[in-house]
Order: C-alpha cells, then structure tokens, then sequence
C-alpha cells in the first residue's frame, strides 16, 4: 500500500490553487482528507501537542486516514542533558498521541534529525533507546551523509526502525538518494531540490521553495513500487509546502502511480465536517 499526501496542511497561502477562497481555516483538513489518505504532521515539532488537540484533528478525518507524527524538537534537536526531562518528554510526546492510536489512525512516527546529529556509537545507541521507549511505529530522516552507509541500515532494521527516504539537493554533506527499507514501514520525503536556498535563506520556507516536474517525479515510480512491494506501507510524503507546491506535487503523484484520482483542487464549497 503506499499513500501520498503533504507535510503538513493548514497553510494560508494554499488558499490559491488548493482550498480556495471561502474554505474556513477550520475546515482545511476535512477537504484535504477528501484529496488524500494520510497527512504529516510537523506542528508537533515546534510545541508539545497534547491529546485534546490531536483528539479534535483526528475526528476532522474519515475512516482510514493515517497521521504521520513529527517528533518534538527536544526529541531530535534539543535534547536534554539530564535522563529525567528526556524521559518526560518522551511521556508527554506519547500520550498526546493516544487518541490516534485509539482510533486505528497512527501510521507511524518521524524522527527527524538535523545536520549536526553525526553518525557516532553514542547517537545510535540514543535511537536504539528511543526507538525502544516510543514503542510505536518509528521512522528515522537523518541530514547527514555520514549516516548513508551499510551499518546504518542493520541497525535500523535490528532495531526494528524505519529509514526515511529523501528527495533533496545534491549538495555535499547532504543524504543521497537512498531507496532501502529498513521496516514494515517504507517512508519517503520530498523536500524539493532548491540548492541555492538550502543553506543560503532568511526564512525557512525558502529552502522548499520548488515545484517538481513531472518527470523528476517520474523517476520515483520504479522506486517507490519496490519499496510498496517491500513494505506493508508505505507513506511518499511532500515537504516543499510553500505556495501548495506540495499539494500539486502530491496529487500528480497519485496520477502517475495510480491511485485513486483526487477530486479537483480549489472546489468551492461549503465543507461538512466529517
């Protein structure tokens, strides 16, 4: 099974092209649902979410869909020095995520770490522990090229890990493009492929600021079925949200590996929610 969808979705300047003009902010996700079958959540990253507000997110989506769930920055970014506020951390971070799990709608977690997180025994036994303490679904994005090698994706598969698989500049230091499954879990982001942006921008938009072609997102398909036919999921995932360039990337996606044709982008109408 693989399912597309975009990383994230309550962007105002999505409004052009995607939701329209008088689609209240409220109901973005009731009409995203109707587009696609599983959404990332990336809110999560920048402030610990709590079971009532992903309670209220997850009664907005229909029977099926799947949340992919960043982890808090004090997760992956920052953190702590001290094991007691870790731990807290990872508590809080687990049940505000119940609700997803009670209601069968938890595709998995993302733990996304940044340029600075080198490949060291020291971090892989961190993931081994936080892989182990999460006890759901768990997939790793690394940004450092010193994680693309052959131990990586043992240990990942030992611990029972998903490796997420990038789409990004071809910039030195930077993760190639790596299609391997390391889980039942294959998973797939899209940042787009801005390299004068990607460490040269004043705001952080800027790096994703890309639309693919069709035929950069041709060259996906061969890959992106063996890693379905690998796994028993598999999320393909668009983080070049600026301007809904990923909403439009992600539904030509679904056409060229042919899945169920999205309804029109931009429909007018008042939407139920569900």
């Amino acid at each position: 099974m693989i399912l597309v969808g975009t990383s994230g979705y309550s962007y105002d300047d999505w409004r052009d092209g995607f939701y329209g003009s008088d689609i209240k902010r409220r109901d973005f996700l009731s009409f995203y649902a109707r587009h696609f079958p599983t959404v990332e959540l990336d809110f999560t990253y920048y402030r610990m979410p709590d079971a009532r507000t992903l309670a209220g997110i997850e009664r907005k989506t229909p029977e099926g869909f799947l949340f992919c769930v960043k982890l808090h920055s004090s997760m992956t970014h920052e953190i702590p020095a001290e094991r007691a506020e870790m731990l807290t951390n990872e508590r809080l971070f687990s049940e505000a995520v119940r609700p997803l799990v009670a209601a069968g709608k938890l595709g998995c977690l993302l733990a996304q770490f940044p340029w600075s997180f080198r490949r060291s025994a020291a971090n892989v036994d961190y993931l081994r522990g936080l892989v182990e303490r999460m006890r759901a679904p768990l997939v790793v994005e690394f940004r450092n090229r010193e994680w693309a090698v052959a131990e990586t994706y043992a240990e990942l598969k030992e611990m029972g890990a998903g490796y997420c698989c990038v789409d990004e500049p071809a910039l030195r230091g930077l993760m190639p493009r790596v299609t391997v499954a390391t889980s039942r879990i294959g998973y797939v982001r899209f940042h787009g492929r801005n390299a004068a942006k990607w460490w040269d921008h004043e705001q952080p938009w800027e790096r994703y600021d890309y639309l693919y072609s069709d035929e950069e997102l041709s060259e996906w398909i061969p890959d992106l079925r063996r890693l379905g036919a690998e796994t028993e999921m598999t999320f393909v995932l668009f983080n070049n949200c600026h301007a809904g360039k990923a909403a439009r990337n992600a539904a030509t996606m679904q056409t060229l590996l042919g899945l169920a044709q999205p309804a029109t982008p931009g429909v007018s109408e008042q939407v139920k929610l569900f």
